[in-house]
């Protein structure tokens, strides 16, 4: 197995090395899916999130042995990033992979677990008080953005949301598909298409990130509301397809 872990928790690396060996086994399960499961797990004071991800199929298995950097191994780099950048996720801790000798197995991010009060999935603007967070998750996605930061599953339940005063923080996770780069208009709008398909909800961000950017706020919410409908259509049709298929029901 290879494993890399963050200065800071040495101390406790034949413990984390157990929690990853004992994975099927122990810890408390938080999502366990056809995809990837993640579980929790106590160490000292501290709680630790451990995401499995899924075993690649053939051609992977062979890339990520030799040529790609893991899932894993990509979360813990990308995270170190955010944080240097002054940009929330929870704290990284390790990486391991399970390899063979020509093939990869199985990656496992650890990083610590963090406490939310909700995700953009649950924001909703009939309760008191979501629109503001909802103006300030667009003022952190142009923080992102101006830190040349593209996250590729800007989607609904990948930002945790700390309440707080006076704002709102926003944290990051499966962090493992970003680019690096800096983000030209068509960019910075597409990044938006994956959140919401409700067009109050874009009205909303476009109005705030309009202010930041510098740009006629109908301008904005035209271009961020055509890479939404965009997003939806394409989504749709592959839901319907794979429903024709057999493939979901």
């Amino acid at each position: 197995m290879r494993f890399f872990i963050a200065e800071d928790y040495k101390v406790h690396k034949t413990r984390i090395l157990e929690f990853i060996s004992d994975f099927n086994q122990a810890g408390s399960a938080l999502d366990v899916n056809a995809r990837n499961s993640i579980k929790l797990f106590e160490l000292d004071n501290k709680t630790l999130n451990i995401k499995a991800f899924r075993k690649p199929n053939l051609i992977n298995r062979f890339a990520y042995r030799f040529f790609r950097k893991s899932k894993a191994e990509r979360s813990f780099e990308y995270a170190g990033y955010l944080l240097k950048n002054n940009i929330g996720t929870p704290h990284p801790v390790a990486y391991a992979e399970e390899l063979s000798a020509f093939q990869f197995l199985r990656s496992y991010y650890v990083s610590e677990h963090l406490d939310y009060n909700l995700t953009f999935r649950e924001l909703d603007l009939n309760i008191s008080g979501h629109k503001e967070i909802l103006k300030a998750f667009s003022r952190f996605t142009f923080k992102l953005h101006e830190n040349e930061v593209e996250f590729l599953d800007h989607s609904p339940g990948n930002t945790l949301i700390v309440l707080s005063e006076p704002e709102p923080k926003f944290y990051l996770v499966d962090l493992n598909r970003m680019n690096f780069r800096k983000l030209d208009f068509e960019a910075r709008m597409k990044n938006f298409s994956r959140l919401t398909p409700k067009k109050e909800m874009v009205e909303v961000m476009a109005s705030e990130y309009a202010k930041l950017i510098g740009r006629p706020e109908t301008e904005v919410f035209e271009k961020m509301w055509f890479y939404t409908e965009r997003f939806q259509y394409r989504f749709m049709r592959k839901h319907r397809w794979k429903k024709k298929l057999g493939l979901r029901k």
